[in-house]
């Protein structure tokens, strides 16, 4: 069993940056792979980011260039480094966990979710 707690979110403007924090309960984090999703009011929850065992990234179109995921084992955390912010980037973003191997990019992988942090972005 997994638990997942999110941090760092908030309010910012556009053109700012904020860096969400998941922390990972469990001995064997280093031994998932780990995503970001996020939920925009009314919309479908969307792909963020996500990083393998490996270190290998992979990245949602429209945050490749001003996102960057990292994760620290040591520590059970994986981080979402958000730059140059959008409007459109408001939404909850929530951290996910699932065993390494497959897509990253299907929400249906993960196994283990945490309860969401608020991001808000104003124009």
């Amino acid at each position: 069993q997994v638990q997942l707690v999110e941090s760092g979110g908030g309010l910012v403007q556009a053109g700012g940056s904020l860096r969400l924090s998941c922390a990972a309960s469990g001995r064997t984090f280093s031994s998932y792979a780990m995503g970001w999703f996020r939920q925009a009011p009314g919309k479908e929850q969307e792909f963020v980011a996500a990083i393998r065992r490996s270190g290998n990234t992979d990245y949602a179109d429209s945050v490749k260039g001003r996102f960057t995921i990292s994760r620290d084992n040591a520590k059970n955390t994986v981080y979402l480094q958000m730059n140059s912010l959008k409007p459109e980037d408001t939404a909850i973003y929530y951290c996910a966990a699932r065993t390494d191997g497959g897509s990253t990019y299907s929400k249906l992988g993960y196994d283990y979710w945490g309860q969401g942090t608020q991001v808000t972005v104003s124009s």
